[in-house]
This record gives C-alpha cells, sequence and structure tokens, in this order.
C-alpha cells in the first residue's frame, strides 16, 4: 500500500489529534497548581476596589474554586489545567453550580473570577487574592 504526502499529512494529524486528546485527559483532574500557593492569611478584593472584599486563613487551596459555596460538599470537575492558571466546574446538589477560573501571578497573589448560581440567584465576581501574613 502506498500512502500520498496528502494521507501522509491526514495521518499525522489524526496521530497529533489524538496525542493531544491523551495530554488533555491526563491534565484533566489537575489541581497542582492550587497546592503551589503560600498557605496563610488571605485577603481578597474587588478588582479595582481599596478595602479587602473578605479575609481567610488558606488551609485547602482546592476550596478557592468554591467560594460562594465555601462549606459545601460539591463535586468538581477541572476543565482546563495550565501551569499559571486552572478553570473549575462545580455543582453542589441542590444548593447550585459555578465555574471558577483562577489565575496565579504568583504563589502569593490569584484572581479569581467565578460566576455560578446560588441560593436559586446567579452570581459573578472577579477578585484579586493576596497572602498577608501568618493565619
Amino acid at each position: 500500500m502506498t500512502l500520498k504526502l496528502s494521507q501522509y499529512h491526514f495521518v499525522g494529524a489524526i496521530l497529533l489529534s489524538l496525542t493531544s486528546t491523551s495530554l488533555a485527559l491526563a491534565n484533566a483532574n489537575d489541581l497542582s497548581l492550587l497546592h503551589t500557593l503560600e498557605r496563610g492569611q488571605w485577603s481578597f478584593r474587588a478588582a479595582g476596589a481599596e478595602a479587602p472584599l473578605t479575609k481567610i486563613c488558606l488551609g485547602n487551596p482546592e476550596l478557592l474554586t468554591q467560594i460562594q459555596h465555601a462549606g459545601v460538599a460539591c463535586e468538581r470537575y477541572v476543565v482546563r489545567s495550565t501551569v499559571n492558571m486552572v478553570t473549575v466546574s462545580y455543582t453542589c446538589k441542590g444548593q447550585g453550580q459555578g465555574l471558577t477560573t483562577i489565575r496565579k501571578e504568583s504563589n502569593r497573589i490569584v484572581h479569581i473570577q467565578s460566576q455560578g448560581i446560588r441560593n436559586n440567584a446567579p452570581f459573578s465576581f472577579s477578585v484579586e487574592g493576596r497572602r498577608t501574613g501568618p493565619c
């Protein structure tokens, strides 16, 4: 069987696609970016605001994926994970859902965008988080 040049390109494209799909699946639940953040006291404020929106003692950084559903058991799915950003979709049975993107600027600074439904009402916010010291 003889393959023409265009057939090689087609076969190569299929192999590249399968490799990319395998890599995407391998990273599908990768929250390792969050575990590089420093533990301690963090202040979160809306972009452009002076005063902190809220302060938390960061223990489990994975909870940053569901700030509006803090303390609620939710199922999470990593939509996309890169070296400096992770996007997570989550569902909290009977309590709502959300989609959160966390961009890491450094181990002490993150930018979080989240939107979803909580208490049958929509929410959407964008905050900057900074580690401010020990808890």
